[in-house]
């Protein structure tokens, strides 16, 4: 049998098979078929018990939208210990939300029976769960109706408050009162603007009108919720869609950890992450959204450890911020003539060398799509510095200053014979037996200098002339 379906996404079919010799069974075309078919065993086996059970929420939604599936919920009107009853592999993960996991050809579901709730504690949690027998009343409890629609066997979509409509139309809309599903769950703010930002859809007006009446009710969410949510905005494929909406709402000045993501200068801090889409990696684009706002390296880490970020993470942006910081005062030092371009050589190597190459090459994807990303370079370069400027001149558009500064940079990474002291033809111990000095702080100090001399192309990474230029450095600091 086939179903018809149509939608914004056009006119198109789902196609179901015969299974256990009755026409049983959809096949996905966005999920992976081991799941998809696990999936019909555990709806079948409930079914086959006498209960009702369907797919339901964002397996529906996204398969209707032509987006991968990557997991699949259940409802039933089976009991959690009518489920686990059936199941031989199952674990009781939410009993009291009726959750039990069920495991099936090495696939987990989220198996919950039809629920309603009542009484939220802290505007996240419900108090209190009564279990039904009608699975429109638990999709009524649901979020936004393009998540409360459920699937059968037979093919036939249950949406009782026309949630494939919304798809269609590209919109958010609450089910229900949106004030009454924000108050439930303060956490339904940001998802909304989440999955408008993802799926680039609009808001409904009402479920917005909601939103920023209840807005102050986020200060009841754990800060890593928020942080999680926000993480998929700022990762996702739209994400100056999802900010701008948080701009205009700002939601996030009122979380248990304010982030600084609105206020008078959100026109320029706007502006400079419109290229924000641009970039592959979630630690530039948090890079790029803190020096929007005018964050120093310190204030970052500050701000990232208060929002719950990995130590990876936060490490990874703090390193691109304090390039940046590095970078910047370079520039700014630059004198007119031919030093002021090998003065920025040797300070930005000296900066690679602090924080790492991928830290400078994460700077320089910043500035590539910063608008008027550098000052304009001196009219006259030195020659160790022409080479950089010769591949960049082929075009108008990428020789401005910004295009210059950042492949002149490239180029100067690209020069450099070693970034590390572990590169380096010569050990602290090596110094410390040749000068017949006790270790202490000279010697990292003399490490450094030579890494420096090296990696700027003033001395060959040769042992013995690396030794020579350790006695002249040791006799000069006598």
């Amino acid at each position: 049998m086939k179903i018809f379906i149509t939608g914004c996404w056009g006119a198109r079919y789902l196609d179901w098979t015969r299974f256990g010799g009755k026409e049983s069974y959809m096949e996905w075309t966005m999920a992976p078929s081991a799941m998809a078919i696990a999936a019909e065993i555990v709806i079948s086996e409930l079914t086959q018990n006498g209960h009702e059970a369907y797919w339901v929420g964002g397996c529906i939604r996204d398969e209707l939208l032509g987006r991968p599936v990557h997991d699949m919920d259940i409802t039933t009107s089976a009991l959690p210990e009518e489920v686990i009853a059936i199941f031989a592999r199952s674990v009781p993960t939410g009993l009291a939300h009726g959750t039990v996991t069920v495991i099936q050809d090495g696939c987990a579901f989220e198996v919950t029976t039809y629920r309603t709730e009542s009484g939220y504690v802290d505007h996240r949690r419900p108090e209190h769960v009564f279990f039904v027998n009608d699975v429109k009343e638990d999709l009524r409890r649901r979020d936004f109706t393009i998540n409360a629609i459920c699937c059968g066997l037979n093919g036939e979509l249950i949406d009782p408050f026309e949630g494939e409509k919304d798809l269609q139309l590209q919109v958010i809309r609450c089910v229900g009162d949106a004030e009454e599903r924000f108050d439930e769950d303060a956490l339904r703010m940001l998802r909304c603007i989440r999955f408008a930002s993802v799926l680039d859809f609009s808001i409904a007006k009402n479920t917005w009108r909601g939103l920023m009446r209840q807005r102050d009710k986020l200060a009841h969410i754990a800060v890593e919720r928020v942080r999680a949510e926000l993480d998929r905005i700022v990762e996702g494929p739209h994400p100056l869609r999802g900010l701008g909406m948080l701009a205009r709402c700002e939601l996030l000045a009122r979380g248990k950890a304010p982030f600084p993501w609105t206020g008078t200068d959100m026109a320029a801090a706007a502006a400079l992450t419109a290229g924000i889409g641009e970039l592959e990696s979630a630690r530039l684009r948090w890079a790029l959204l803190l020096h929007a706002l005018k964050q120093s390296a310190q204030e970052a880490d500050v701000l990232l450890r208060a929002w719950t970020f990995s130590g990876t993470t936060r490490s990874g942006v703090v390193q691109v911020l304090r390039v940046r910081e590095a970078w910047t005062a370079a520039i700014e030092a630059m004198p007119p003539g031919t030093g002021g371009m090998e003065g920025l050589r040797r300070q930005w190597i000296a900066a690679v060398l602090a924080f790492g190459v991928e830290a400078a090459e994460g700077w320089l994807s910043l500035l590539a799509i910063l608008p008027a990303a550098a000052p304009a370079l001196p009219a006259v370069v030195s020659p160790a510095a022409s080479s950089a400027f010769s591949v960049v001149e082929s075009t108008e558009a990428s020789t401005t200053p910004a295009a210059v500064n950042v492949q002149a940079a490239r180029e100067w990474i690209a020069q450099m014979p070693l970034t590390s002291l572990s590169e380096l033809e010569i050990t602290g111990n090596e110094l410390v037996g040749a000068l017949d000095k006790r270790p202490g702080p000279w010697l990292g100090k003399m490490l450094n200098g030579l890494l420096q001399a090296v990696a700027s192309g003033d001395l060959p990474n040769d042992k013995q002339l690396l030794l020579l230029e350790a006695k002249r450095m040791d006799r000069h600091e006598r």
